[in-house]
């Protein structure tokens, strides 16, 4: 997989001006700094499946010079809302929750699912979701929505509870050490991530073991648009149109396909 250096603030300037006096429109893209194997920091360098599909669309529309930017999840989130940022990805197409997103066609499907450790299987059977969570700790990712109002009423009326920390390796940890109960996960990202921990053999409290429960719906990422701000992007719908066709060529010709296999090589 290619390597998108984090650049100096200084240096991002300087590429800004040259951009500008060529006739070229700089921008800034966003990605999630810790969502692996789909976007992530690692070495100070922005990596993943969705920055590398993010990047191949962006460079085949020369009139704009696209930085990729990595940003904690929920920061981004709350950027787009405020129109600090002009887009982030990749966040799944929640309209009525985040109504100030405008979304691209779908980048990737991912498959979520309901992990859970050894300790609660022993002293519960979990067959059915939300209904055999109740009090149950579940953990999320900080800025992560599990679906709609509709499911959202679903999951408080289980009385499940909710608990939030940054990124899938912190989740992880905390569910293999019994701090909570469950985690709700992308399962790609799950797997490649629980394959680093035990190749690390991550110091600290015995691990247990932990086994897939549930599989929820199904979610596409997006590379999201604020749609606050129109003003400070007026380029905004021109860039949209390109990105969107640049995403639907990718997918003919099977670039996707061969990005998210190069990043589940060994």
């Amino acid at each position: 997989m290619s390597r998108m250096p984090i650049l100096p603030a200084a240096l991002c300037l300087l590429i800004a001006a040259s951009a500008q006096a060529e006739g070229v429109t700089p921008l800034v893209i966003y990605g999630d700094d810790d969502y692996p194997p789909y976007s992530y920091v690692e070495n100070g360098q922005l990596k993943g499946i969705y920055t590398e599909i993010v990047r191949e669309a962006a460079q085949s529309m020369p009139q704009y010079a696209v930085q990729l930017r990595p940003v904690p999840w929920k920061r981004g989130v709350l950027m787009l809302q405020t129109g600090e940022a002009f887009a982030l990805y990749p966040p799944y197409s929640w309209r009525s929750e985040r109504p100030y997103v405008r979304y691209s066609v779908p980048l990737l499907m991912e498959q979520l699912v309901v992990l859970c450790n050894r300790e609660v299987l022993a002293r519960r059977t979990l067959r059915q979701w939300p209904a055999d969570y109740g009090g149950l700790h579940i953990g999320v990712n900080a800025g992560f929505l599990l679906g709609d109002a509709k499911q959202t009423a679903a999951l408080q009326a289980a009385s499940i509870v909710f608990d939030t920390a940054k990124g899938t390796r912190t989740n992880l940890l905390k569910l293999m050490r019994g701090r909570i109960d469950c985690y709700v996960s992308d399962r790609l990202s799950a797997q490649w991530e629980l394959q680093r921990i035990r190749r690390e053999g991550a110091p600290g409290t015995p691990m247990q073991a932990i086994q897939e429960t549930a599989q929820l719906a199904s979610q596409q990422g997006h590379l999201g648009f604020t749609a606050r701000r129109p003003a400070t992007y007026p380029y905004r719908d021109d860039f949209i149109e390109q990105f969107n066709a640049a995403i639907v060529r990718m997918q003919h010709s099977g670039a996707i396909r061969r990005i998210v296999d190069r990043a589940l090589l060994p």
